[in-house]
């Protein structure tokens, strides 16, 4: 599945930043050339990011990680239905990275992690545990580097995000983060930045250097990010991805899926306003009959600066089409392809296939390293013919024994307290009501989950 598309362009020089750089979701965005200057080094651990190469100039190396330790406890799982932890599962997740840069034009990203679980009741997720094992491993050569124009070709194993996350993520939630085996072509043009894309999702599997890749599933496509028509603050993203599974489920049945998704993401801030709008459509074929699906998506926030904290008040309101009728062969089903593993809240229960949910939510902030945020979501389904899904895309109740659209109520609370540069220290509280339609189509319980985090970068 090596089709060569234009895909937002991560690998181009990025404009000037703070000296040593923030970390980045995805740490091979950093750039700590700038610690060449021994003057520019804050403390003991700027000298590991940037190590000097006998290799000529611009070679240098820099190593970089990381340790999340996670305590989370759930409460009546899926509204019951899902087996009870007696006291919750400690979740472990170190990573170690080096970047090798020789010279302007050539480089190469190794990344080892190791994710551990423990307390769960049955055997662990996929995305929960894997003992050790390659997360990343590519190498990136520069083929054109003008002051307009540079154009990057990278090869290997990565981890790739897309726009707001919605289709192509991390997943940064879940203790295993999503990569792809394949390759990238990496094309800045003017005020643009296009990337291309062919690859397949790499394979979780538990034990020591046992993850493949499943070529069950492919994606490839386009995606450009580029200046919104002059309008202020206004950045404007295009994009088509091509996606085929094997063996896909849906409330309909099961059967090969092939799909194609044209949209386009509106996103920016200006004043005391941010929005980050999409539309998408989906068509293609799926156990031999055709696919028709679509989704909106808007998240639209306003923040006072002129008062205590600093509140933001903010709104999203989604919509993602169901099967209207799963006896006449053609899907309507959404498919969000490789979303964030908590695409919701942190809890990741519901995932976003035949939905629409409203979302308003608060955040403050008591001082510049600590953030509140209390928000309400209400879920309901958008096809009665339709069931529910997780974030993974499995389904969690088929739709049939209730008309119901309402799902649930989720209410949580946040709190994020930057230490320090290094460390991170988060929160989170939720509590989920059952709607109509979970209540008449199998356990109903309410759901409490706490989850307390530590992450510490390097």
């Amino acid at each position: 599945m090596w089709i060569l598309a234009l895909l937002p362009a991560e690998g181009r020089t990025q404009p000037v930043a703070p000296c040593p750089p923030e970390f980045e979701t995805l740490r091979y965005d950093e750039n700590y050339s700038c610690l060449a200057d021994p003057n520019a080094r804050r403390g003991l651990l700027d000298a590991m990011k940037y190590i000097p190469l006998p290799l000529g100039s611009n070679s240098y190396l820099s190593l970089g990680g990381e340790a999340r330790l996670r305590y989370d406890y759930k409460h009546n799982p899926t509204w019951g239905q899902d087996p009870q932890d007696p006291w919750g599962a400690f979740l472990q997740r170190y990573q170690l990275h080096a970047d090798v840069h020789l010279g302007q034009r050539f480089r190469v990203f190794a990344q080892l992690r190791s994710a551990l679980e423990n307390g769960r009741t049955g055997e662990p997720s996929p995305v929960e545990e894997g003992e050790l094992d390659v997360q990343q491993a590519f190498a990136d050569l520069e083929l054109l580097a003008r002051p307009a124009v540079d154009l990057t070709l990278r090869l290997g194993r990565q981890e790739v995000r897309l726009g707001s996350e919605r289709l192509v993520s991390v997943r940064e939630g879940p203790n295993v983060r999503r990569r792809f085996d394949g390759g990238r072509g990496l094309l800045g043009l003017g005020d643009w930045d296009l990337s291309a894309l062919a690859m397949y999702p790499a394979q979780n599997e538990d034990g020591v250097f046992q993850d493949g890749t499943n070529t069950d599933q492919a994606l490839w496509g386009a995606y450009a990010v580029g200046p919104g028509f002059g309008v202020p603050g206004l950045r404007l993203d295009l994009y088509y991805l091509g996606f085929r599974d094997a063996d896909a489920t849906y409330a309909q049945g099961s059967g090969r899926e092939t799909r194609h998704s044209l949209g386009a993401r509106f996103w920016g801030a200006d004043g005391g306003w941010d929005w980050n709008w999409e539309a998408l459509y989906q068509f293609g074929r799926f156990a031999g009959s055709d696919i028709g699906a679509w989704t909106l998506a808007s998240d639209t926030g306003y923040r006072l600066h002129e008062l205590p904290w600093a509140p933001r008040l903010g709104l999203g309101a989604n919509i993602a089409s169901g099967d209207r009728d799963r006896d006449d062969g053609s899907l309507q089903t959404f498919n969000p392809l490789f979303p964030r593993g908590t695409y919701f809240d942190e809890l990741g229960l519901l995932g976003p296939r035949n939905f629409f949910n409203v979302h308003p939510f608060l955040t403050v902030r008591p001082r510049p390293d600590l953030s509140l945020t209390a928000d309400v979501d209400f879920f309901w389904r958008l096809s009665r013919q339709d069931g529910v899904y997780d974030p993974a895309g499995n389904l969690l109740r088929d739709g049939t024994g209730s008309d119901a659209r309402y799902v649930s109520t989720l209410v949580s609370a946040t709190s994020e307290w930057q230490f320090n540069r290094h460390l991170l220290l988060t929160l989170v509280y939720t509590h989920v009501f059952p709607g109509e339609f979970v209540r008449e189509t199998g356990p109903h319980e309410d759901i409490d989950f706490v989850e307390v985090t530590a992450k510490l970068l390097f």
